[in-house]
Formats: structure tokens, sequence, C-alpha cells
């Protein structure tokens, strides 16, 4: 591998008034998700006015949530077969727009450095940044390739967009993956940009069914309460100890609702209990079913108990932890961009909970960092993202692009 920047050759720089015009243009699109196709339509066509060929790559999901959508995908092809291939990875969707907000929140109205709309941190200024980037490599020669997607439905249950990919086996001849999620609101640690989130947590969703007894509400005794029970199972869990991992910190569980009983005078004999759980490197859906089996053996309910865990379109949908190695290639090339562009070595960290870079990092088993602009009040109402940060996380995108790819 080479580095491109290391003669006089200068690294790619985007447009900063082309990458924010841009940015508002995204933004003034909603695109909660499963409903992305307006924003979708617009990414492929202002890829294929700039000539790179784009392709819509089909998502469906017939049994759960009856999804249709599309991701977008472009690729820039190398010179040499024997270089490596960057994914570059982006959401096109945002979460249900928040009625809160005081104006519209598909503005994208520049204050003060800020640009704000719903999605415009969490991730619209992630995905503007390696489109511009995407277009300034084209004008380079690379040896490798560089494949840009902008998926659909990360903000949704299942990550469908990508999970797509892997599992139509895009991802088979991708070497690394940058994802331009914003990175340092939702890292473990206090850090600032630049920075590389080289690891995230996974994530079990626990989905537990109580099974009790019965009776009418005057003679609880004569039945067994499940709501009870399943209250009893949720403070439980609530204090199970999880795993640690030097870089990725401590799990965490959080029990989320219980649903049960609801006729008069009656002891309710069904409850269902769900539970979000993060989980660190050496935990698994497998060990975490055995925690949750060994808390219910030590409680002694009355209730039977079945341990059970979301349903999903496919066994393999599985939001896996992983920790990508600080002296990997792309990380060396992604913090000499960073000290070319910003002036300065980038912090390190790890993200706190999940997202597409699981599915890539995990069970794509591709070294994934995280790396985008930074901004306040993701998924709320008043969010937006620091203008300048679009602009260096392109750049820094770009210049990283040429070191990797050679």
């Amino acid at each position: 591998m080479t580095d491109s920047n290391a003669g006089n050759d200068p690294a790619p720089t985007v447009d900063p008034d082309e990458t924010i015009d841009l940015l508002q243009e995204l933004v003034r699109i909603p695109s909660p998700y499963f409903e992305e196709a307006e924003i979708t339509e617009f990414v492929y066509d202002w890829l294929a006015e700039r000539g790179h060929g784009p392709e819509y790559h089909h998502v469906s999901e017939p049994d759960i949530t009856e999804y249709e959508g599309d991701n977008v995908l472009a690729r820039l092809e190398g010179s040499d077969p024997e270089a490596p291939t960057l994914l570059l990875n982006a959401h096109v969707d945002t979460v249900k727009l928040v009625e809160d907000w005081e104006e519209d929140p598909c503005s994208g109205r520049v204050e003060d450095g800020k640009l704000y709309g719903q999605g415009a941190c969490d991730m619209k200024g992630g995905l503007a940044a390696v489109m511009t980037a995407f277009d300034a490599l084209s004008k380079r020669e690379l040896a490798g390739d560089v494949l840009l997607t902008a998926v659909v439905d990360e903000e949704g249950p299942y990550g469908l967009g990508t999970d797509r990919l892997i599992r139509d086996g895009y991802t088979d001849d991708c070497d690394a993956a940058v994802v331009t999620e914003p990175g340092p609101i939702l890292a473990q640690s206090e850090i600032e940009n630049p920075a590389l989130l080289l690891g995230a947590r996974g994530r079990v969703f626990y989905d537990i069914e109580v099974r009790g007894k019965a009776a009418h509400g005057s003679q609880p005794e004569k039945g067994v309460n499940a709501v009870v029970d399943a209250g009893r199972l949720a403070a439980a869990l609530d204090d199970l100890e999880t795993g640690d991992h030097p870089k990725l910190g401590s799990g965490s569980v959080c029990p989320l609702k219980i649903e049960g009983g609801s006729q008069t005078l009656s002891v309710p004999e069904r409850a269902r209990l769900m539970v979000d759980r993060h989980v660190v490197v050496g935990e698994t859906k497998e060990t975490a079913r055995a925690d949750a089996e060994r808390v219910v053996d030590e409680l002694e309910l009355e209730s039977e108990v079945g341990i059970g865990f979301r349903e999903a379109p496919d066994p393999g949908i599985v939001y896996g932890p992983y920790v990508t190695d600080e002296d990997h290639p792309l990380v060396t090339s992604l913090s000499e961009a960073a000290r070319s562009v910003c002036g300065v070595d980038p912090a390190y960290g790890y993200f706190s909970s999940v997202g597409d870079f699981n599915y890539l990092g995990d069970r794509a088993d591709l070294p994934t960092v995280i790396l985008g602009p930074d901004g306040e009040n993701i998924h709320g109402a008043g969010e937006f993202v620091y203008t300048d940060e679009v602009v260096e996380v392109a750049d820094i995108v770009a210049d990283a692009a040429v070191r990797f790819c050679g």
C-alpha cells in the first residue's frame, strides 16, 4: 500500500460551499425510516449528474415490516486489482420527525456555524461528507476501489439496508469500512473531533414470556401473578452483572416494557417483558440467554419463564460488538489524514451504542472506523450539525482514501 500524499501531489479536497449546499438539500427532504424514496432518488440523481454511474440496490423485507426500498451504490474502480477496496457507508434515513420543533424540522437553516434539521447530525452531515469526498476522489487515479453505499433503514428496528448489502455479497470484496455517523456525541468518553471511533458495543433484545396462573382478583393467593413475577425479573435483570472490555467498557441492561393483565378482578396469567442489553466482545446471544436463565433460576419464580429474543427477519441479524486494531492501515491512513487536514492528532474512542457499523465490523468482519461531524440534540428537536466539521470529515475521508487505496 502506498501513500500517494508522500510527494508533491496534494490530497483531494472538497468544495466547502458545495458540501454545505448539498447538506441543506438533504436535510430539506423528509426521510424518516421506511419513507426514504425521495431522498434515495435525490442521491442517485446527484451521483448520476456527476458521471458516477450509480445503481439502485433493492431492499425487501416482506414478513415483519413489509418494507420495500432501495440503497444507492456507486463505485470508483482502481487500476490495481490487488490494491485494497474501501467501503464508505452512510444512511439516508432519520428517526420519525419529532413534534417539539419550534421551526420547520427540515429547514436546513444555518446560523453561527450550525445547520439545523431532523437528521442534520444523524447522519445527513456524514452523508453529505462522503458524497462530496467520493466526488473529489473521482478526479484522482486510485489503485484500489472505493465503494459508496447510501443505505436505507439504519434508524429502523433492523438496519435492513446494510443487512441486505452483506447478505447480497456487496461487502465480500471490501477490505475496510468508514461509517460517517456522528462520533464524539455518542462516544463512551468525552472526546472532540477529529476523532476516530474504533469499535462499538453490541446489542441483544430480550423478549421474555412469563406464564403464571389466573385466579379471581379477590383471592390472589390462588393464582400466580405473571405481572408481579415479570416485575421481579425486570428488577433482577436491571442488577445483572455484565461483562467488561478494556476498550468498550462495561455492558449494560435496561428493562424497557412490561405488558400483561387487562381483565378486571383477574390475576394476570401472562406477561411479556422486553429488555435491552448492550454487550461487549466476549458476550454473545448465547451467553446473554444463559445469564437470563441463571437469573430466573436464582429467583425461584412460581411462573414459568421463556427466555427469547426479539423477532428478526433473519437469524443472522445481530448487532455484534467489535474492535478495530489501532495499527490497522485504515486507522493509520485516517490518522495521517486528520493531521494533514486539521493539524492535530485525532482522538481515539469507542461508540456507546449500535448501528450499521456493527454489521460491518462484526458480521462482515471488516475493520471499521466511525468518523463523523459532531452536533447536538440527535433524535430530538433542535438537532444541528457543525458545518465546519462536515467539511473537515469530507476532506479527511478523501485524503485517507488516497492513502489507503494507493
